[in-house]
C-alpha cells in the first residue's frame, strides 16, 4: 500500500480542468489522478516519437532494437517495482519513468551536445530541462485560461518525480532541469521546496534509469557482438575502470579494479563469457539481465528500509539509499558500454556527422521560420518577442524530431552547394 504522502497539494494540477464531456465519464471515474497522468504520457505524441530515437545502438542497426521508447518502458517497470516495495505510489514513479526521456532530441546524448551549442544564445539545451518543457508547454493536451499551452497538465507529484535535476543551469553545473523561460511551471511544481532537493520518487526513477541503461546497454552490446566479456584483457579492464572513475564513480580506478573482478566472477556473467547468439545464449543473457536488475534494485530497497524502516515511504519522507559497492558495480557496467560500444571505431565520425546535420538543420529552419516550422510551433515563433525566444522555438522543433525525420528534414531543406 502506498504511503499517506499524497495530499491535495501533491495531486494538484497547474490548470483547473473542466469535467469530461457526457459519455466519457465512466472510465475516468475508475482512475485516480496519478493513473490519469500515466495514461496521458502513454498516449502523447512525444512518447510515441521515442520509438525512433537512439538509445545506444542506432535504431535499424540490430534486430533487437532498444530505443528511447523501450528504455523508458524498462525504467518505468523497474521504478514501479522499487516504488511498490518502498511504499511510493507506483503510478507516480511509473509515469516519471515513462516521461523521463521525453525531451531527448534525435541521436541520443550526441544530439544534446549539438543542440546545446546551437542554443547557446537562449540558455543552452539539456534533455531533462526539455522534458519539463514538453510536459508543461509543448505537448498538446490542455490550454490555460488565456489560451496559452499548459502541456499535459500533470499533477505536481508526477512532475516533481520527473525532475532528476531540480535546478536551473549554473556555471559549474553540467546537468540541469529547467530553462529560465519555464520557471513559472517549475516554481509552481516546486513550491517552497529548497532548490536541489529531490523527492523520493525522483530518486527511485533516477536509480531505475541507471539500472536499466547500465544493464541493458551491456546486454545490447553483447548481443551485437561488440562486447565479449570472455575476451576482456588487462588493457580493457584498465580502460573500463578509468572510464568509470572519470565519468560515473567517486572511486579511483585502482579502487574499482577489484570490484570489476568480483563483478565479472558472478556466475550470471560467466555464463555470457562465450556468448554466440544461440537460443541457450540468449536465454542466459535474459537471465543475467533479470538477476542483475534484481541485484541493483533490491539492494537499494533493502538499504533504504534499513535506514528508514519498513513503513511506507513517499515524497520527502526519505532519501533512496544505494550501497556504495552496488553503485560502483553499476558505474562499471556503464563504463563497459562506453568502452566497447560508444568508443568503437567509426563512432566518432558518425557522431560528428550527426552533430553537423542537426546544426545545419537548425540554421536552415531559423532562416525559413515561421514557414519552415510545424503548424503547432509556428505561432510561438511569430509571438516571440526576442531573438532568443525565436531561437528556442527552432530548438524545440529540432528536438522533437526522431532520428529518421531529422535526416529526412535535412535532406529536404538543407541545400548542399
Amino acid at each position: 500500500m502506498s504511503a499517506a504522502g499524497y495530499d491535495d497539494d501533491a495531486r494538484a494540477r497547474w490548470v483547473d480542468e473542466p469535467p469530461k464531456r457526457a459519455g466519457a465519464q465512466a472510465g475516468a471515474a475508475r482512475r485516480d489522478d496519478f493513473a490519469r497522468d500515466r495514461a496521458r504520457v502513454l498516449h502523447s505524441y512525444a512518447f510515441r516519437r521515442l520509438a525512433d530515437k537512439t538509445q545506444v545502438v542506432v535504431p535499424g542497426e540490430d534486430d533487437f532494437p532498444r530505443t528511447r521508447l523501450t528504455h523508458s518502458l524498462e525504467v518505468a517497470q523497474i521504478g514501479r517495482e522499487i516504488a511498490a516495495a518502498l511504499g511510493c505510489d507506483p503510478d507516480v514513479v511509473d509515469t516519471a519513468g515513462l516521461a523521463h526521456d521525453i525531451g531527448h532530441p534525435p541521436f541520443g546524448h550526441n544530439g544534446e551536445t549539438a543542440l546545446d551549442a546551437v542554443a547557446a544564445e537562449c540558455g543552452g539545451f539539456e534533455g531533462n530541462a526539455q522534458t519539463l518543457r514538453v510536459l508543461t508547454r509543448l505537448e498538446a493536451k490542455v490550454l490555460r485560461p488565456d489560451g496559452a499551452p499548459a502541456g499535459l497538465n500533470l499533477t505536481r507529484a508526477v512532475l516533481d518525480a520527473t525532475c532528476k535535476y531540480p535546478w536551473p543551469r549554473g556555471e559549474k553545473v553540467a546537468k540541469f532541469g529547467v530553462y529560465e523561460t519555464d520557471r513559472a511551471a517549475f516554481d509552481w511544481l516546486r513550491g517552497s521546496l529548497a532548490e536541489g532537493r529531490r523527492c523520493l520518487e525522483a530518486q527511485v526513477m533516477d536509480w531505475a534509469d541507471d539500472v536499466a541503461y547500465s544493464v541493458h546497454d551491456v546486454e545490447d552490446g553483447i548481443h551485437a557482438g561488440l562486447i565479449r566479456l570472455g575476451a576482456m584483457d588487462e588493457a580493457d579492464r584498465t580502460a573500463v575502470c578509468e572510464i568509470a572513475a572519470d565519468q560515473y564513480s567517486a572511486l579511483r580506478a585502482d579502487q574499482l579494479s577489484p570490484v570489476l573482478d568480483r563483478l565479472l566472477a558472478l556466475p550470471t556473467l560467466r555464463d555470457l563469457a562465450a556468448y554466440d547468439g544461440s537460443y541457450l545464449a540468449q536465454a542466459a543473457a535474459k537471465r543475467a539481465t533479470s538477476e542483475l536488475t534484481g541485484r541493483f534494485a533490491g539492494a537499494a530497497v533493502t538499504a533504504t528500509q534499513v535506514e528508514y524502516g519498513a513503513a511506507p515511504l513517499a515524497r520527502y519522507a526519505a532519501d533512496l539509499v544505494v550501497p556504495a559497492p552496488i553503485a560502483a558495480e553499476c558505474a562499471l557496467f556503464k563504463a563497459i558500454a562506453v568502452h566497447y560500444v560508444m568508443r568503437r571505431p567509426g563512432t566518432a565520425e558518425r557522431q560528428a556527422d550527426q552533430r553537423r546535420l542537426l546544426t545545419e538543420l537548425a540554421e536552415t529552419l531559423l532562416d525559413g521560420a515561421p514557414g519552415s516550422l510545424d503548424p503547432a510551433l509556428a505561432p510561438a515563433f511569430v509571438d516571440a518577442a526576442t531573438d532568443a525566444e525565436r531561437l528556442r522555438v527552432v530548438v524545440d522543433q529540432v528536438a522533437q524530431l526522431t532520428d529518421s525525420s531529422a535526416r529526412a528534414w535535412h535532406a529536404r531543406l538543407v541545400r548542399r552547394d
